[in-house]
């Protein structure tokens, strides 16, 4: 993060002119100086951000534009920021002009950012493995965006569908992102016949493991209950899983404060839908929590509004926000796509680059217009994906 050069897209009209009358003159007097110092210190006294849009395939660009409006009249309103989005075309439509879903010097380039705000990746007509792998994944695994962390909670125009968590849902789920059954290894021989062979490699290294351990032991030490779930499958799966096992326990001992223990994955399934109020933070393989943390997503009330943060802890790379849906091909152009998840997920990027109080503000304004019944027509609403914009905007305006 750095101070940027004066952009005019973040300057009030009336100011805009003065400064023009001013600097139009021939000669300065006291109070020209004077308002030129102080206007320009106030300037450079706001943090500043650059923020790579990605928006990617499907929805994805109907609600990163819905977000993006958003967070910058977020950023106005306050005036404590800055803000600026860089739109960059990678996707599925990228890939069928060039034959890439990102750029040669893709790493390069969002390394010159302070976050990135994803949308979706998928397309109908092209393999999911290949827009996965070209896309999102090329992104997280070399760029060691090694903690996803996905927020779960009852939100406000939602109902928990189960009758075990009369307070609704509040978890924090962790899953390891840059190893394990998605390290992209294996292979296939013998294409086509009938003794045709492929192999898919989970692959646990202890560094990865105790990573991603040691964030969720953090993680959970930072909420109320310092509750963790260590989610295994080590039973039946005797080498990386039971390294995973060893792991936990080994660096538990470093978080007295945090209690923990250990399920295997189906049975949390079950612990999930029967005990909610048993669970409060989770940590679990790739795998494992890519489809647990779907169930939470259902089980809270929607995945319409669950979001999602790829992190750097080392914040040595720019981290990568994005919403948990998905490309959604079934609605995409018809104006009624959900950005609550993504407004979620703007506000978790938020948090992350150092706005913590903005993201509060935010999360409020968008709660109220959910608790309101501005709502879209997955979670029972009538209002397009314009009309929630505008609702959460009318609320912005009032922070002012």
């Amino acid at each position: 993060m750095g101070l940027r050069p004066l952009h005019f897209c973040f300057l009030e009209r009336h100011t805009l002119q003065a400064i023009v009358i001013r600097a139009g003159r021939l000669s300065f007097d006291f109070d020209d100086i004077l308002f030129f110092h102080t206007y320009f210190l106030n300037m450079a006294s706001k943090n500043s951000y650059r923020i790579a849009s990605v928006p990617g395939d499907g929805i994805g660009t109907e609600v990163v534009s819905a977000t993006i409006q958003v967070v910058e009249k977020l950023a106005k309103t306050l005036g404590t920021f800055k803000i600026d989005f860089e739109h960059i075309p990678w996707g599925t439509e990228y890939y069928k002009q060039t034959g890439r879903y990102v750029s040669e010097d893709y790493l390069d380039t969002l390394r010159k950012y302070d976050a990135v705000l994803f949308g979706a990746v998928g397309s109908p007509d092209v393999p999911d493995h290949i827009s996965l792998w070209g896309l999102l994944l090329a992104i997280r695994g070399p760029l060691q965006l090694y903690a996803n962390v996905r927020p779960v909670r009852t939100f406000p125009g939602t109902k928990c569908p189960l009758n075990t968590a009369t307070d609704g849902i509040d978890w924090m789920l962790v899953r390891e992102n840059s190893e394990g059954e998605y390290a992209g290894q294996g292979g296939r021989s013998h294409v086509g016949q009938q003794w045709e062979v492929a192999t898919e490699v989970a692959v646990f290294t202890r560094v990865g493991v105790e990573r991603i351990m040691r964030f969720a032991f953090e993680t959970a030490r930072s909420r109320p209950r310092k509750l963790l779930t260590v989610v295994t499958k080590s039973n039946s799966m005797r080498n990386g899983m039971v390294l995973w096992d060893e792991v936990a326990a080994t660096v538990a001992n470093d978080f007295p404060d945090v209690k923990w223990d250990k399920m295997l994955v189906d049975a949390m399934t079950v612990r999930m839908v029967a005990k909610p109020g048993s669970i409060d933070t989770i940590v679990g393989t790739n795998l494992h929590m890519d489809i647990l943390s779907d169930l939470a997503a259902a089980l809270a009330g929607s995945i319409g509004v669950a979001p999602s943060s790829n992190l750097d802890p080392t914040r040595k790379n720019p981290s990568l926000f994005e919403p948990v849906h998905g490309s959604a091909f079934d609605i995409t152009g018809k104006g009624v796509a959900n950005p609550v998840a993504t407004f979620w997920s703007a506000a978790e990027m938020l948090i992350w680059i150092g706005e913590k109080d903005a993201a509060s503000k935010l999360m409020g304004c968008v709660e109220r217009v959910c608790a309101a019944g501005i709502l879209t027509p997955d979670l029972g609403g009538t209002s397009d994906t314009q009309g929630v914009v505008d609702a959460v905007c009318l609320e912005v305006e009032k922070l002012g």
